[in-house]
């Protein structure tokens, strides 16, 4: 029989250094038994859900640090910060611009509001990532449907890649719309001239942040920032009230009032330091022959408006490794644990709380996998993910598809049918295929790829099959 506690314990007591979220990546002192500040509402702890004491004063502290009108902590994570935006903003069956690399939390919000949604489709990147939305196809979209009512984009993505959030911001607002960013990878932007500019500062009407991602704060805790005019701010918080829990953990709340304090009395220190090891580690990195560490110059201007440099994309198919198998030689041989792989690519995550000999370290094994002498393997070339992510015909809306009856269905059989399930590479987790799309011959063909070589595919099971809508 295994325990989580035990499972917990070994990975604590072993050498596995976490290139991977959570941001505080185990370096965090913090000599407490967590049950002795294990509270609900009692007296004198205010109330998340009608703060007017000490949960207040510190979402004061937070919108104070960020430049934000108003911040809500967040328990549930980004996802209920998401979903009460989204629900916030539009009314039900509303119409919705979002960019296709969505977090999941946006398509249940379209879901559960059965909104009508226009996709913002982001282009591949020459590395074989996905790029940013571009402020022209925000204006073009807005320019052929005056019906769309708020605009969602996610910056950064997963990967780093950071979108014009000014411009866009500029042109939605043109249009008397709100711009809602999911920069659940972000919440270390705008802290230091090394990093890009947070969307809070940059005219986007609400922010949600994962702090747990890129800061040092616990799983599942997060941010909303409001700054709007065009999403009413009593609307918002009734729909918290709906998604968050109406038990939030303490430890979640004093933990994320901790982060504030640390960022507001040494975010120099800490960010200086960090500057420092990630330049440092980039210059290195750039005499690599067979390890290709992406840049901010592999970055054009057609692919997105700037990289985020604490994500580290590594792509070592001169040495004839894929990303899955880059991902496992440095977890198994060199006890490096990556945040994910995908294609060509590992994404390793950094943050103010890595240390210098955790880049030592990366530096170290990619120096002697960039030694290895091996045949250049085929590549997932760009054209294949574009192909993936490709547009599709929306036959019914998502709701209307969730909530029909449905059938498995093999591959083959299921070509002119429409989906009933999500089909989608995980991670990221960008849908491959949304329910109530058709299921074109060119879908089938690029999910039978995926299964070929092994790619971490949800929505069709072992033998083949995915779920189609029946009448």
């Amino acid at each position: 029989m295994t325990y989580i506690k035990d499972e917990l314990c070994k990975l604590a007591s072993s050498d596995m250094y976490p290139l991977h979220m959570p941001g505080h990546k185990r370096r965090l002192d913090c000599d407490i038994n967590p049950y002795t500040y294990d509270i609900t509402e009692i007296d004198g702890f205010d109330n998340l859900h009608a703060a007017e004491g000490i949960i207040k004063e510190a979402e004061e502290r937070a919108a104070a640090l960020w430049g934000a009108k108003s911040s809500f902590f967040l328990v549930n994570g980004s996802t209920c910060g998401i979903l009460a935006a989204l629900s916030a903003a539009l009314p039900k069956k509303g119409h919705l611009l979002m960019a296709r690399n969505s977090h999941k939390a946006a398509y249940h919000a379209a879901y559960l509001r059965e909104l009508q949604v226009t996709y913002l489709y982001p282009v591949f990147t020459e590395f074989g990532i996905q790029g940013g939305i571009l402020p022209e196809q925000v204006e073009a979209a807005l320019e052929a449907d005056e019906s769309i009512e708020a605009v969602f984009l996610t910056s950064p993505t997963y990967d780093g890649i950071v979108s014009d959030i000014e411009k866009i911001a500029e042109i939605a607002h043109q249009h008397g719309i709100p711009l809602i960013v999911d920069e659940a990878h972000g919440a270390h932007l705008g802290f230091h001239p090394y990093f890009p500019k947070s969307a809070i500062t940059l005219g986007a009407d609400v922010v949600i942040q994962s702090l747990h991602k890129t800061l040092p704060a616990p799983t599942q805790t997060a941010i909303l920032h409001w700054n709007s005019s065009y999403i009413n701010k009593e609307r918002l918080e009734w729909f918290l009230n709906i998604y968050e829990t109406s038990s939030p953990s303490y430890l979640f709340l004093a933990s994320i009032d901790e982060c504030v304090r640390l960022l507001t009395e040494e975010k120099e220190k800490y960010f200086d330091a960090y500057e420092k090891h990630m330049k440092d580690f980039y210059e290195k990195a750039s005499h690599f022959s067979n390890v290709e560490v992406m840049g901010e110059v592999d970055l054009k201007e057609t692919e997105g408006f700037a990289k985020d440099p604490s994500k580290l994309v590594l792509r070592a198919t001169k040495a004839g490794l894929s990303g899955e198998e880059l991902y496992q030689l440095l977890r198994e041989k060199y006890h490096l644990q990556l945040e994910m792989c995908q294609g060509d690519y590992a994404l390793a995550m950094t943050s103010i709380f890595d240390s210098e000999e955790g880049f030592d370290r990366l530096y170290a094994a990619l120096e002697e996998i960039d030694k290895k002498e091996a045949a250049a393997r085929r590549t997932i070339t760009p054209q294949f993910l574009t192909e993936a992510y490709a547009k599709r015909t929306v036959r019914i809306s998502i709701a209307e598809a969730q909530d029909a009856k449905t059938v498995e269905m093999g591959l083959k059989e299921s070509v002119g049918k429409t989906a009933g399930a999500f089909v989608y590479l995980y991670p990221p987790g960008i849908p491959m295929l949304v329910p109530g799309e058709e299921i074109s011959k060119e879908a089938v063909a690029v999910i039978k790829t995926c299964r070929e070589n092994a790619f971490r595919i949800h929505g069709v099971t072992e033998d083949g099959k995915i779920k189609v809508v029946i009448s």
